[in-house]
């Protein structure tokens, strides 16, 4: 009888999977059934295996059930892609010039990762070319950790790589943050691509073409395409308010019960953002958002 064996999906590679086992990094394929029945494999994946008897492809069997996905949505469709499972920490990587950073579009990955109830931190990248402090003063005033980092000297790398080790770790961010080259400079030899920023748009070139789980200080680390826009899905308007972590203190201890934090009176986020609580800015990515959600076909339409 051959013995099964478990493993953790490293990357799609062409019809296959790169797949970590015990007993090193192998090759695989579904099985007709799995391919019909189990969700799309993704990276982090934990699937069960079967050997081939006589040396060739191992085929996957069995897909476990997962702790957390994180999805894409489909450009110009209404369905979603999944990009990676069973993920710890999303970190958001963004740099704080060259390209100048997003701040709507920070907050957008952020609220992603907050929707699929993954833990999300923000690296400003690029702090040799600017110190990016108030970004940095942005980011922990709505709650999160950040990471000052780069890649060319240095900084900040140790604090980051201890946060990453034993965790499996997803790395996202606009495309041109640096995201390969710090991900090369915490572990060296990975020799990922890197992208210079487009002359004409100062906007970064994707280098990354697929999700990418790498292993790393006894856990891993997913590198993402770089993308500019991510959909939101799932997400009922009355709950979006829940995904900004400064606001949830704050959630329902307005006058009106179903506040939409908009326009209303005795509303206490717009109170809050008045007296200096909240940043104005991001109020105006709720709203944004808040938009977006509303406008959602139901799944029925």
């Amino acid at each position: 009888m051959v013995n099964r064996v478990a493993g953790t999906v490293l990357e799609r590679d062409g019809a296959g999977y790169r797949v970590a086992t015990s007993q090193g990094e192998v090759r695989a394929v579904l099985t007709g059934r799995t391919r019909r029945d189990a969700p799309r494999v993704v990276v982090g994946d934990r699937v069960t295996l079967l050997p081939d008897p006589i040396g060739g492809l191992f085929t996957i069997t069995d897909v476990a059930p997962r702790t957390s996905l994180l999805e894409r949505r489909v450009p110009l469709g209404r369905g979603t892609r999944p990009i990676a499972a069973n993920i710890d920490t999303v970190f958001v990587v963004t740099s704080n010039c060259d390209p100048a950073p997003v701040p709507q579009l920070i907050d957008r990955l952020l609220v992603v990762a907050e929707a699929n109830e993954i833990a999300a931190a923000v690296v400003i990248n690029k702090v040799d070319l600017d110190p990016g402090t108030w970004l940095e003063a942005r980011c922990r005033k709505a709650g999160y950790l950040v990471y000052r980092t780069s890649a060319r000297t240095g900084e900040g790398l140790v604090e980051l790589r201890g946060a990453m080790a034993g965790r499996e770790s997803v790395v996202t961010g606009p495309s041109g943050a640096g995201k390969s080259s710090l991900l090369n400079a915490l572990q060296p030899g990975l020799t990922l691509r890197t992208g210079a920023v487009s002359t004409r748009s100062r906007r970064g070139k994707n280098t990354t073409v697929s999700a990418l789980m790498l292993p790393f200080e006894g856990g891993y680390l997913v590198d993402t395409p770089g993308f500019n826009e991510v959909g939101l899905w799932g997400i009922e308007p009355r709950e979006l308010a829940s995904c900004f972590p400064e606001f949830r203190p704050m959630i329902g201890e307005c006058r009106f019960q179903d506040c939409r934090h908009v326009s209303e009176p005795g509303c206490r986020i717009l109170a809050a953002v008045a007296d200096g609580t909240i940043a104005p800015d991001r109020l105006e990515s709720y709203h944004m958002l808040l938009d977006e959600t509303e406008a959602e076909p139901e799944e029925w339409e």
